[in-house]
């Protein structure tokens, strides 16, 4: 009897963590189809006037590619220097790995705000980069952590006497390593890369910093927006976002589904 009292409970409790988790996001979701020119809630009708008021304030679409543009370059970067990092801290024992698995690793450990002013300081003001290279670099820094840590755990599935096998059989270090052990971590480079995205597209206290005139992002212009303006532009947008949000994890929950099922078999 206790046991199934305690399972009540669980449950019940499990119920209010999702209310309040989703209850918000519910709750964006059903205003952004009202037709007020207020955000409320619950709207008074239906109507889809502001999704199409998305594309109608310019820059909203000016900012949505400039996000798009910094986050697909930045993991482009953050992969060039991310793959050899997550291979040399995975493959070989040093010293000072510790130590420099850590400094990889900081980004996400220090308060954002923190290291968006020190990016902009020494950046930005120090080495006078121009604002879209600025921007560039510092989403290339918050998504290094990322693109190390989900490779690197691809990489600490990895059977390594795979690649001595390739090089005794005549196969040169590099030729190993682009053609045996690139193809059997490309579900975490994949994964990697979504999650770097993500962290990328949707961050804000980075951009904050390193954005100036002329150049925004999507988030900030968000934020510059619902200062001036309080319809549901803003919900609407956030749904939108929310979609390929959950789309992308679950593209993310795929191939980490394949990764798991290559490393057991």
């Amino acid at each position: 009897m206790k046991m199934k009292e305690r399972h009540y409970g669980l449950a019940a409790f499990s119920l209010l963590v999702f209310i309040f988790l989703l209850g918000p996001l519910v709750i964006i979701s059903i205003t952004s189809f009202g037709p007020g020119t207020v955000l409320k809630f619950p709207p008074d009708g239906f109507s889809l006037r502001w999704y199409q008021n998305i594309w109608e304030v310019s820059m909203f679409p000016k900012t949505f590619v400039t996000s798009i543009i910094i986050s697909l370059l930045g993991n482009l970067l953050a992969l060039v220097l991310g793959i050899p990092a997550a291979y040399a801290l995975s493959r070989y024992r040093f010293r000072g790995r510790d130590l420099l698995n850590a400094i990889f690793l900081s980004p996400v450990l220090i308060p954002g705000i923190v290291l968006g002013f020190t990016m902009l300081k020494y950046v930005l003001v120090m080495y006078h980069l121009p604002i879209y290279t600025g921007l560039l670099v510092g989403h290339t820094v918050i998504m290094m952590p990322f693109i190390i840590r989900v490779i690197g755990s691809s990489l600490s599935s990895f059977d390594f006497s795979i690649e001595e096998a390739a090089v005794s059989l005549g196969a040169g270090r590099i030729e190993t390593f682009f053609k045996v052990v690139l193809p059997n971590i490309r579900s975490g480079i994949m994964a990697a890369v979504l999650i770097a995205f993500l962290e990328s597209f949707n961050n804000v206290d980075i951009s904050v910093f390193m954005t100036g005139p002329g150049i925004s992002t999507l988030p900030i212009q968000m934020l510059t927006y619902v200062q001036n303006y309080f319809d549901p532009t803003i919900a609407a947008i956030s749904v939108v976002l929310m979609f390929l949000t959950v789309l992308l994890m679950f593209v993310i929950e795929r191939l980490m589904g394949g990764l798991s099922y290559f490393t057991k078999r």
